[in-house]
């Protein structure tokens, strides 16, 4: 009953959610873009606010991969099963734990000019590195490159991962110190160096908000603070592109990473309004798409094969037919032997 009344109430948000996000997203003029986007997709996403609430237990839903949580201030959410999560194509693609960029061998003009990257979505959170001013930032420094930003972190404070993902690489090394990458689910990677104390391993799922270590002055460092890189196919691009870290927020759900940010000369610097006309509406777009699928999931229905089931049977007991459920689950036809403990989708 209880995951019953979770699930409608879901769906009813976001069905909701998905109509408004229907309004036209054509833009002719900076002040239409104002009044026309809904302000839900076009405002930024907030930090998460660091507080913890004791969790009371977590349900399996209908939708394989995805669960609800429940906490006991009477609050709930849907989350990724991290199990699922971490076994998705991208943790395979160039995977290496010895190396800090795993990428060397991919070449820029491999990589397309426009790279849309769901930074978060229906079922993901965020949390800034750290929110204050950054104090040396992205680009050409001393006739180096500094691939990320510098945040002052005082030694010993937890740093706390930006977004969920796996951990592809933690060790000591010169220059970085105590290095920890997590490479996300979207193929960004994100680094957190100089730490004092690294706290989690290579292969460990850790989601949005969770510590993984502390900051420090190890390495190449003149003093306690948090390097932060996000990084794409193993190259560095201005974390300002994402991430307000004076306010905390996440400037986009969907990003529009250009090849030209890459280049370590490309500052963040606000988009021309084009450009950021062009970001806001297929972030409009994208998202009622995400939550058009989101809702979806909510109301699918899922069957898990037992002793003397048959499809005529199974489809009698969901009121649906045999073809409707061969077309729900690829490779399944009517002839098909039933496994016992399958699990397929009849709704």
């Amino acid at each position: 009953m209880k995951l019953k009344l979770i699930t409608a109430l879901l769906a009813g948000a976001v069905g909701s959610f998905y109509g408004f996000c229907q309004q036209s997203t054509r833009l002719d003029n900076k002040q239409e873009n104002h009044i026309t986007l809904p302000r839900l997709t076009h405002e930024s996403v907030p930090s998460l606010d660091g507080r913890t609430h004791t969790v009371l237990d977590t349900v399996d839903t209908q939708s394989p991969g995805v669960k609800i949580v429940l906490y006991e201030d009477r609050t709930w959410k849907y989350i990724r099963d991290p199990e699922a999560a971490a076994r998705a194509d991208i943790f395979n693609d160039h995977w290496d734990t010895e190396s800090v960029n795993s990428y060397k061998d991919v070449p820029l003009d491999s990589l397309p000019d426009r790279i849309q990257i769901w930074v978060v979505d229906t079922l993901s959170e965020y949390r800034c590195p750290h929110i204050r001013k950054v104090y040396s930032p992205f680009g050409m420094r001393r006739r180096r490159r500094h691939q990320g930003v510098d945040l002052p972190y005082p030694k010993g404070t937890p740093v706390y991962v930006a977004f969920s993902g796996k951990v592809r690489y933690s060790k000591y090394i010169k220059g970085y110190g105590n290095l920890i990458v997590v490479r996300h689910e979207n193929g960004l990677e994100t680094y957190y160096a100089h730490l004092s104390e690294r706290q989690v391993v290579p292969g460990q799922w850790v989601n949005a908000g969770d510590q993984i270590g502390l900051g420090g002055s190890t390495g190449r460092s003149t003093g306690s603070h948090l390097h932060f890189e996000t990084r794409f196919k193993g190259y560095a691009f201005d974390p300002q592109w994402l991430i307000d870290f004076e306010t905390g927020t996440l400037r986009h759900r969907l990003f529009v990473l250009r090849k030209k940010h890459l280049s370590p000369y490309s500052k963040y610097v606000p988009e021309d309004e084009m450009e950021e006309f062009e970001i806001h509406s297929e972030d409009s777009i994208q998202y009622a798409e995400e939550a058009r699928l989101a809702a979806e999931a909510a109301a699918a229905k899922y069957h898990k094969i037992k002793s003397g089931d048959t499809l005529g049977r199974i489809a009698m007991k969901y009121g649906t037919s045999v073809k409707a459920i061969c077309r729900l689950n690829q490779g399944l036809t009517p002839t098909t032997t039933l496994r016992l403990g399958r699990t397929i989708r009849v709704k």
